[in-house]
C-alpha cells in the first residue's frame, strides 16, 4: 500500500447489543452493520479500565491505566474515580508517534472531559476540534436553559441531584438548536467531514473522531424516538437515569428511556455513516484503516440498575463493539473471539504501518488476525472501574472489590449474561481469578485510596 491513512472513531457509552451486526433486531443501525461487514469484528472486546477518560487513556497509548497506582485527582475536576487523570508526561501517544513518522494528526471530539484545563489529550495532534456544550460543560450561562425542557425532563425524584444541575446546564448549552444538524454526533460528524475535506491533501494522516454520543442525556430528535415509542410526552420521558438501583421506575419509564437511549443509537448511526460515505467520496476509504469502538456500555434496568455502576460489571456495561476495516479488505466480514481491548488500539496501528513503538506497549497488535495469524494468547481478560474488578475466562467470569471481597462469579456457559452468582458454591474458583487480577496488576496488592479526602489535601502530601 503506498498511503495508509488511519481513522479511529470512538462512540462513547455504545452498547454492543444494541447493534444488528451484533445480533440486535430492533434497533436500527444500517450503516454500523454495513461497515461490519467489510471489516474484522470482535465479539468479545472489553475497555482496560472504566469509564471515560481511562478507556481513553488506554486507546491513546497502548498502555493500561489499571491498577491505577500513584493516582491523585485532577485540580478542578469533580470527578473523583480511580485512575480518571491526564496522560503521563512519560507515556508516548500514538499520535506523537506518528507525527514523528511524517503523518499530519487532527483529533475532533465534544468529549468534554478530555479538554478540561488539567488534561492534556490533544497531545501530539497538530489540529483539534473542541465541540462545546456537552453534558455539564459550562459553555453557555445557565439563565439560557429552556425551563419547560426540564420540566418536562425532571422527574419529582431527580430535584436537588447532580442530574438537576446537570440538566440545568445542558438545557442552557442547547437552547439554540434548531435543525437535527445542531445535535452533538451531527455536529462531530461534520466537523470530521470538514477536517477529511483538509486532510486528503496532507496525507498520510491520522484522524480521531471521538463522539460522546450516545451517552447520556438521550435526547434525539423527536423523530428518532418515535421509532422505538409514542414520541409524545408523559410522565415516563427519562433521558438521563439516577444512577444506582432502579426498583423506583416503572416499566412504562424503563421502556420509554431505553427508547430514547435507541433513538440516540441511531442518530448515531446515521452520521457515523455520513462520515464513512465522505471517506468513500474522496476516494480515502480503501487508502485508510479505520478502527471502530466504543469505551462501554451503559445499563439499561438490567440486573436493576441504571448508570454506570463499578459493582454492576455485567455484558450491558463492559461488553464493547469493536471492528477493524483494513483498506485492502483484510478479513472483511469475519469475526474473532479474541479477548480484544481498548490498550490493544494503538499497537494495532502501529502493526499495520510497520513501526515500532518508542517505548514498550501493553496491549497487542490486533493486525496479525487480519493475515490469518494469532496474537499472543490470551487464556483470560480483566478491566477495573473505580475499585472494583472484572475477570473473565472461556468459562467464568468474577466481579469483586479490589481487594477480593464481594465476590460473585458467573458460569458463562449457562448463564452468559452474568444472573446467578455461584461464588460461595466455587471459592476455589474465586480466588484462581482474584489471582490472575492480582497478576495483571503486577503482582502487588491493588491499591485503594479515600474519596473523601479533599483534593487538595493529595497534592500537600
Amino acid at each position: 500500500m503506498a498511503v495508509v491513512n488511519i481513522v479511529v472513531v470512538i462512540l462513547d457509552t455504545l452498547r454492543k447489543d444494541h447493534l444488528g451486526c451484533y445480533g440486535n433486531d430492533w434497533i436500527q443501525t444500517p450503516n454500523f452493520d454495513a461497515f461490519a461487514r467489510e471489516s474484522l469484528r470482535f465479539t468479545r472486546a472489553y475497555p482496560e479500565s472504566l469509564p471515560t477518560i481511562p478507556v481513553r487513556r488506554a486507546i491513546h497509548t497502548g498502555k493500561r491505566t489499571f491498577p491505577f497506582r500513584n493516582w491523585v485527582p485532577q485540580k478542578g475536576d469533580t470527578v473523583r474515580i480511580y485512575g480518571w487523570q491526564r496522560i503521563p508526561e512519560e507515556q508516548v501517544t500514538l499520535a506523537e508517534i506518528l507525527k514523528q513518522h511524517g503523518y499530519t494528526t487532527a483529533f475532533v471530539t465534544d468529549t468534554y472531559h478530555q479538554f478540561k484545563p488539567s488534561m492534556n489529550f490533544h497531545r501530539g495532534f497538530d489540529v483539534w476540534r473542541w465541540v462545546r456544550g456537552q453534558e455539564s460543560d459550562r459553555y453557555q450561562p445557565i439563565s439560557k436553559c429552556d425551563e419547560s425542557k426540564l420540566k418536562r425532563y425532571l422527574p419529582k425524584r431527580y430535584k436537588g441531584t447532580g442530574v438537576e444541575q446537570m440538566l440545568w446546564q445542558y438545557f442552557a448549552n442547547t437552547a439554540d438548536r434548531r435543525s437535527e444538524e445542531d445535535w452533538f454526533a451531527p455536529k462531530v460528524f461534520r466537523e470530521a467531514i470538514v477536517l477529511l475535506e483538509d486532510l486528503q491533501r496532507q496525507q498520510p494522516f491520522l484522524l480521531v473522531v471521538d463522539s460522546f454520543d450516545p451517552h447520556e442525556p438521550w435526547d434525539p430528535p423527536p423523530q428518532y424516538v418515535a421509532l422505538y415509542d409514542n414520541p409524545d410526552h408523559d410522565d415516563a420521558d427519562i433521558i438521563t437515569p439516577l444512577y444506582g438501583k432502579c426498583d423506583w421506575m416503572t416499566e412504562r419509564q424503563l421502556k420509554r428511556m431505553r427508547a430514547n437511549y435507541a433513538g440516540e443509537v441511531t442518530l448515531v448511526d446515521k452520521w457515523f455513516g455520513h462520515f464513512i460515505n465522505k471517506l468513500a467520496d474522496l476516494h480515502l476509504l480503501d487508502k485508510s484503516l479505520v478502527i471502530v469502538l466504543s469505551d462501554h456500555g451503559h445499563s439499561l434496568g438490567e440486573h436493576g440498575v441504571t448508570g454506570k455502576i463499578p459493582w454492576a460489571l455485567y455484558p450491558e456495561l463492559i461488553d464493547i463493539p469493536f471492528f477493524i476495516r483494513h483498506p485492502e479488505g483484510k478479513g472483511a466480514g469475519q469475526t474473532s473471539d479474541y479477548f480484544a481491548s481498548t490498550h490493544d488500539v494503538a499497537p494495532t496501528v502501529l502493526g499495520v504501518l510497520g513501526i515500532e513503538p518508542p517505548q514498550p506497549m501493553d496491549g497487542v497488535d490486533l493486525s496479525v488476525l487480519l493475515e490469518g495469524k494469532q496474537p499472543p494468547k490470551r487464556d483470560h481478560i480483566s478491566t477495573a472501574f473505580n475499585n472494583f474488578v472484572w475477570v473473565r475466562n472461556e468459562r467464568y467470569a468474577l466481579i469483586c472489590r479490589n481487594d477480593g471481597t464481594e465476590p460473585k462469579l458467573y458460569d458463562l456457559q449457562i448463564d452468559p449474561k452474568q444472573d446467578k452468582d455461584i461464588a460461595s458454591q466455587h471459592p476455589e474458583i474465586v480466588k484462581q481469578l482474584f489471582e490472575l487480577v492480582v497478576k495483571d496488576a503486577g503482582g502487588e496488592p491493588l491499591p485503594t485510596y479515600d474519596l473523601r479526602r479533599p483534593v487538595e489535601d493529595w497534592y500537600r502530601h
